[in-house]
């Protein structure tokens, strides 16, 4: 396909062809661009329609690539026919595909066909902070003997640096566990967690970590993340959960590698 001189300015030249192919695209209804020509001027319909086929297919193919429990939740077709109206609302902005579906899902939240799984949003969500925190920066991690160094009476006024890769996900659903239940291949057993569950989704080495956050534990790490000192993210994580265990989320902090360093300035 082709057009006449895509290079000449007075034809706006090859971006404005640029803009016309992609301008139908993700429409299928849309008729193939004026500009869009196929071999001696003639009618390039069939071969657009198979290029606008082959665009779809590729997105559709990248956010199942990105959100694989989601996809294993829904079921392959339930997954496709949803993903296919999401990239007609949503085109892609980036031209890295890993970087597609930031906003897939707010849209499983106000899909239709999905107000049955009023879950699937939130692992959708695990599915992103999981890919996010795999393509994360590296950086060592918070080491123990650096909080331990730290006098305690100094300890409530600690700032930490959250790690590149740290992702908090809250929801009002078991979506932790659904969310490991479906991310692996092999059989899905059943899910016996009910009720509410927030996770830490970090990655302290090579591999990404998905973690159940204790009661308070998703308001503690959120205040840290936000540069709170160390005694107003525990005295927030007090007031939303009076069973907040102060010792049982600074150790899991640690070990879970959720932050890199102790800001400057509050060692010692």
């Amino acid at each position: 396909m082709c057009v006449a001189d895509p290079c000449d300015p007075r034809e706006g030249g090859s971006l404005s062809y640029a803009a016309a192919f992609a301008s139908g695209l993700l429409d299928p209804l849309r008729e193939t661009p004026a500009a869009v020509t196929g071999p001696h001027n003639k009618a390039a319909v069939k071969r657009y329609n198979v290029y606008r086929n082959n665009v779809t297919v590729g997105l559709i193919d990248a956010l199942a690539w990105n959100f694989p429990a989601t996809e294993r939740l829904t079921g392959t077709e339930f997954f496709r026919a949803m993903a296919r109206f999401h990239l007609r609302a949503s085109p892609p902005t980036s031209p890295l595909l890993f970087d597609y579906g930031r906003d897939f899902p707010d849209f499983i939240q106000g899909y239709q066909y999905a107000q049955t799984m009023p879950w699937l949003a939130d692992v959708a969500r695990i599915d992103r902070a999981w890919l996010d925190a795999y393509h994360a920066a590296d950086l060592d991690i918070l080491r123990p003997e650096v909080l331990v160094a730290i006098a305690p009476e100094r300890l409530p006024d600690v700032v930490l640096v959250p790690h590149p890769a740290v992702r908090i996900v809250r929801s009002d659903y078991p979506a932790v566990s659904i969310f490991a239940a479906h991310r692996g291949e092999g059989p899905v057993g059943p899910i016996e967690a009910v009720g509410a569950e927030d996770g830490l989704i970090t990655r302290p080495g090579l591999e990404v970590v998905v973690r159940h956050l204790p009661p308070g534990g998703a308001v503690f790490l959120r205040h840290l993340v936000s540069g709170e000192t160390l005694g107003q993210a525990a005295a927030a994580a007090v007031e939303a959960s009076a069973s907040f265990d102060l010792a049982v989320n600074i150790a899991g902090m640690i070990t879970s590698g959720a932050f890199a360093a102790v800001k400057s300035g509050d060692q010692g």
